[in-house]
């Protein structure tokens, strides 16, 4: 079995990462805040609630919410999955039709609600408008000045749209599954898993696409026959040579972007399409899967627009690194830009005895 994509590498970088480090020695060293747009009316079956959550998966919290309200946890609804290892803000709603606001105060305390509101709607997958991280970086050595010079470039140009390593599993052993699933050695066995494979396999080719763009240079710059995506949507367009077109990509109005794979023709043309072609073509067995499971082609900015960066040196070898990123960025991408940090092994925090909850 062909097993060149076991462990992912370390994708090609834009920026010269001087640092090494550490990052996520204690929660509080990785807080992430959802931040929402939606103004909720007040009034309707829906009760949305703000939660600050330490040490603790999105769906956990989900279950325990729901275990309150006597309601089932798949019909707990929240925006996006949120770092466990961190202490992350983000919105709940609990659909109660007929009913009153449940009482929150038997919550583990790993479980903070800071605000509830009822609303009309229930919140949907992918409804937040950005997240704002502040992370922590400890036992720092290499170029503090120059890292923050690379903060203030990347503030202007922007990072490239990799999956992180999340996305892949341990070691990469989505990827190495969704290629067994493809060749008949073996079969998800949930749903989760389905999607899983699927979302790696994908994410695995757009990442090898990316970076021969960042390898050459036109990650961020036009390559001739490119789809580009407009800054915070979803809609594209291809290449017309239009004469405004270096002007917006040098303002971030607009990103190249790349295949994610599926049925169907590629969109790109000319030097673009080629190269995707070229890189798809390395995982034949992926590309037939996604393809055969009735993917359709879709296109991911390959570049991230960063908003409110900051650089803080807190001591000689602690630094804040404080910066916004659209949905579906990943703080870990950012960081690579950066330089080496290892993920400390967290403390795990003891969940508390099922007997702790009432029973109902």
């Amino acid at each position: 079995m062909n097993n060149t994509h076991h462990n992912p590498p370390g994708f090609a970088r834009a920026y010269a990462a001087p640092l090494c480090g550490q990052f996520r020695i204690l929660p509080e060293d990785f807080i992430v805040d959802e931040q929402m747009d939606i103004a909720l009316s007040g009034t309707g079956e829906h009760l949305w609630l703000q939660v600050r959550k330490t040490s603790s998966n999105t769906d956990w919290v989900a279950i325990q919410l729901a275990n309150i309200a006597g309601m089932a946890a798949k019909d707990v609804g929240y925006a996006g999955q949120k770092d466990r290892h961190a202490v992350t803000t983000q919105w709940y709603s609990l659909q109660l039709p007929g009913k009153a606001d449940p009482d929150f105060s038997s919550l583990p305390p790993e479980i903070e609600i800071l605000q509830q509101c009822r609303h009309d709607k229930k919140l949907r997958r992918g409804a937040l408008s950005s997240n704002r991280f502040i992370l922590t970086l400890r036992h720092c050595t290499g170029d503090f000045a120059q890292a923050e010079s690379i903060c203030q470039q990347i503030a202007s140009h922007g990072v490239p749209n990799y999956y992180g390593e999340q996305r892949f599993g341990n070691e990469g052993g989505n990827v190495e599954k969704a290629t067994r699933w493809f060749s008949g050695e073996l079969r998800p066995k949930t749903r989760n898993q389905f999607s899983l494979y699927l979302s790696a396999a994908r994410s695995w080719i757009f990442n090898h696409i990316l970076a021969q763009r960042v390898a050459q240079g036109t990650w961020n710059q036009r390559l001739p026959g490119d789809v580009f995506m407009l800054e915070g949507s979803h809609a594209w367009f291809a290449d017309d040579n239009a004469p405004n077109l270096q002007e917006r990509l040098d303002t971030l109005d607009i990103h190249p972007s790349g295949v994610l794979w599926g049925k169907g023709e590629l969109d790109s043309q000319g030097e673009a399409r080629a190269l995707e072609s070229e890189q798809a073509a390395q995982f034949p067995i992926l590309c037939a899967g996604l393809e055969k499971q009735g993917l359709k082609q879709e296109r991911r900015a390959l570049r991230i627009k960063v908003g409110e960066i900051g650089f803080e040196v807190l001591d000689a070898e602690t630094l804040r690194l404080s910066f916004t990123l659209p949905p579906g960025a990943y703080a870990t991408v950012l960081l690579e830009q950066l330089g080496e940090f290892t993920q400390a092994q967290p403390a795990t925090v003891p969940r508390p005895a099922p007997n702790v909850l009432p029973t109902a």
